[in-house]
């Protein structure tokens, strides 16, 4: 570890059920202190949007900033940074204890549309930054069986209904336009529902699957993925079998942007 991560401070977190964030930064920063949230830029990009919290003290003398549900952050990956005093040079973050129990709820509960979902979670290079989505509305993954035959998944709809034209459509990446369509079994809700894929529907084509629900007619298709529990990164944390199919072999897996696709390969 260097001389750098271990010197730099260290802000802990806790999410609430209303899905605020509050930065304790214990009693070290001054007044005048901040936090700046900066949207990571793609690689190559300048850096274009930063948003700022002030770091106040409480009856304790203990500092705290407050990320509140509004302003809604853009998609993608924000770091943290301290600001000591204005004009000062921004420090990164290293992660305190972070409480994120209200995140994993087991109850399903209707969120509201547009899903705004943040997670504190920790960098490969040891520092704290907030994973955020935003979703119009969302198909939520709750549980994906896989058998020698058919991947069945399990999900529930956020910010619209299903309608009886609903339809799964997965669509093969690299722009030819094939779409393998499957119509959902919808729960008494009209929130819940599931759908069955067979590996053999989707074996005849090398590639990867993006799946999609369509709630109704002619309505935006919807990324099913699995964004409300406390994971920030599920690609590598959540891993299916892939299942042989003649010369093919099916796995169902999570983007890096924790959505949900299926990937087809054949060996050479």
């Amino acid at each position: 570890m260097s001389t750098t991560q271990e010197t730099a401070p260290r802000v802990g977190c806790v999410v609430d059920d209303d899905g605020r964030i509050v930065f304790e930064a214990g009693t070290g920063a001054a007044d005048g202190a901040r936090l700046l949230l900066r949207l990571r830029p793609k690689k190559g990009q300048p850096e274009k949007v930063l948003h700022e919290l002030a770091l106040e003290a409480d009856d304790d003398g203990h500092r705290r900033a407050v990320l509140g549900a509004e302003p809604v952050l853009a998609e993608g990956r924000w770091d943290v940074y301290l600001l000591r005093e204005p004009g000062a040079e921004r420090q990164r973050l290293r992660p305190g204890p972070r409480d994120l129990r209200a995140l994993v709820d087991s109850r399903p509960r209707d969120r509201r549309a547009p899903l705004a979902v943040r997670i504190p979670y920790v960098t490969e290079d040891g520092h704290l930054a907030v994973r955020a989505w935003v979703r119009p509305a969302h198909a939520e993954v709750d549980r994906i069986d896989v058998t020698d035959r058919a991947v069945t998944i399990r999900a529930r709809l956020h910010g619209v209904a299903l309608r009886e034209e609903a339809a799964v459509r997965l669509r093969l990446r690299g722009g030819s336009g094939t779409v393998h369509t499957v119509r959902p079994v919808a729960g008494p809700d009209g929130h819940a529902f599931s759908v069955t894929v067979g590996h053999e529907e989707l074996a005849a084509r090398t590639g990867v699957w993006d799946v999609f629900l369509q709630p109704a007619a002619e309505a935006p298709l919807i990324r099913l993925a699995r964004l409300l529990d406390d994971v920030a990164d599920r690609k590598e944390v959540f891993v299916f079998p892939a299942v042989p199919v003649g010369d093919a072999a099916v796995r169902p897996y999570y983007t890096v942007d924790n959505d949900l696709s299926v990937e087809v390969t054949r060996p050479g």
